[in-house]
């Protein structure tokens, strides 16, 4: 388990540390996870250091991130890429760990969107020895499901935090022709900032032919105004532009009880029946069995 981003308190890394090893998986905790550096966890080099240290142990089956917060997005140009094609595994993660999905989309390698917490967690364990991911179902009642579009949409799933998304735009290569577009946005942003990471996206091209769009959790917007519009008008006013069908309300983001589902690879959005169906997350060597294989 390694902390590329935010710094998280000890309690949290044993709860997460015996999770995994519940699930039968050998945990090595990287060099630098408890460091603390204001509110990174530990010096850019450190943890670009533990990163591509578990890139390139070959013993090392998948890479589990602690939490997100802030400073993936330092550590982007110094990754290992190589080493990653070399030898893919997946990465485990979702809001500011975004920024690393971008890298290993960039080059084929798919990854999971999600966390090991919460009543969900299981489903981390399942993906990453292969199983077939559950279907995803929208929560009519989640907020922000008024936002689906009917239509059907299918290719391969790719996003995450929005505004981390448009950040990595001029950072690295982006390219979603034919793609889902995974979203979930934290209101930690403010509608500007929601306005403006969608805009960047699409007048930058970057979401030029996308198919369709799968919404997580619109977290702490849900009683959020700013002069008369809320999230869901800025987002309807954005998605007008794209023109592609919406499936809203997925449990999918910054919950108490997200659901992983694996990026990079096929996916379909059922607008009627309202789920989302992906593709197994196939890397080289995926785990086959508990005791196996080292998670970091």
């Amino acid at each position: 388990m390694l902390a590329p981003a935010s710094w998280s308190d000890d309690g949290w890394i044993e709860r997460s540390v015996a999770q995994l090893e519940s699930w039968g998986f050998q945990v090595r905790l990287g060099a630098h996870a408890r460091d603390r550096r204001g509110y990174l966890a530990g010096r850019d080099e450190d943890r670009l250091a533990d990163l591509n240290s578990a890139i390139r142990d070959p013993e090392v089956r998948a890479i589990v991130c602690l939490r997100g917060g802030c400073g993936s997005f330092r550590v982007l140009h110094g990754i290992d890429i190589q080493a990653l094609r070399r030898d893919p595994k997946p990465l485990v993660g979702f809001s500011d760990i975004t920024a690393l999905h971008r890298v290993w989309h960039s080059i084929g390698v798919p990854s999971l969107h999600g966390a090991v917490a919460g009543a969900h967690a299981k489903t981390v364990r399942d993906l990453l020895l292969g199983h077939v991911p559950h279907v995803v179902r929208a929560i009519p009642t989640q907020f922000g499901a008024e936002l689906t579009r009917p239509g059907t949409a299918s290719g391969p799933l790719f996003g995450g935090n929005l505004e981390l998304l448009a950040r990595t735009v001029g950072v690295l290569d982006f390219d979603l022709q034919g793609h889902v577009l995974l979203l979930e946005a934290s209101k930690a942003a403010g509608l500007g900032m929601i306005d403006r990471a969608m805009t960047q996206l699409i007048m930058s091209g970057a979401l030029d032919g996308i198919t369709g769009i799968a919404l997580g959790c619109l977290e702490g917007f849900d009683d959020y105004e700013d002069r008369g519009w809320t999230i869901i008008d800025v987002l309807r006013d954005r998605f007008d532009l794209l023109g592609v069908p919406v499936l809203a309300g997925l449990p999918l983001g910054h919950l108490a009880d997200p659901i992983t589902v694996p990026l990079s690879v096929d996916c379909g959005l059922d607008l009627e029946r309202r789920e989302l169906t992906c593709s197994p997350a196939a890397t080289k060597d995926p785990p086959d069995a508990p005791g196996t294989r080292t998670s970091a």
